[in-house]
């Protein structure tokens, strides 16, 4: 098989798609696209991703360009015969937390992250109101993995991966705890102990900065 071509970032979306290529076992190779010197907008990045963000995967055997962190773990799960959902009530779920993750943590927190650490001018109404709603969805999650170990049912999916990297953003960039939710913090540290999630946030490795 002829790798997978993974262009991406450390960012939580970029690990989605390494952490995946990491446990189906799949050849792949890494390309880096350095978002903070806006390589996302260069000419030959745009002709992958006309929407200028990373991941992006090419399969070079299937002549296939994949866009969309999402979209990205369904293809390689059908691609390689690895954490499919079960046709039915799992595929069902898997897609509803996956979206649950699309639409609300992903972008929430990306916010927070944003004009908690990035911006210049530090608002305290906007930085409250989306820790409020941050706190709000762990609590949702947290119910949810309540009742199961994982996001769908007894065992580890792409559910999973699409939610995780964005919680250990949370707890590692944002500084934001998990204290008032057990289960998530139980499932949080639980999936940091998977070899290939400890491999997929290695992914890319970055050229030391520059003094």
């Amino acid at each position: 098989m002829t790798p997978i071509q993974l262009y991406t970032y450390q960012t939580p979306n970029g690990h989605k798609a390494s952490i995946m290529l990491e446990e189906i076992s799949l050849p792949y190779d890494v390309h880096v696209v350095d978002i903070e010197k806006g390589e996302q907008t260069a000419p030959a990045f745009l002709a992958l991703n006309p929407n200028n963000k990373i991941p992006v995967i090419v399969d070079p055997d299937a002549g296939w360009t994949v866009v969309e962190s999402g979209a990205i773990l369904f293809y390689l799960a059908e691609r390689s015969g690895e954490l499919k959902p079960r046709p039915g009530r799992e595929a069902d779920n898997t897609l509803t937390w996956m979206l649950f993750q699309a639409a609300h943590v992903g972008p929430t927190l990306g916010q927070l992250w944003n004009y908690k650490i990035f911006a210049d001018e530090k608002i305290p109404y906007v930085i409250n109101r989306f820790e409020r709603e941050s706190a709000r969805m762990f609590r949702v999650l947290d119910g949810e993995l309540a009742k199961r170990p994982y996001l769908v049912g007894d065992r580890y999916g792409l559910a999973d991966i699409m939610t995780w990297p964005w919680i250990q953003a949370a707890v590692g960039r944002i500084g934001l705890a998990l204290d008032a939710t057990p289960n998530l913090a139980r499932w949080h540290a639980g999936i940091a102990e998977r070899p290939a999630v400890r491999r997929g946030l290695k992914v890319p490795v970055l050229p030391p900065a520059q003094p």
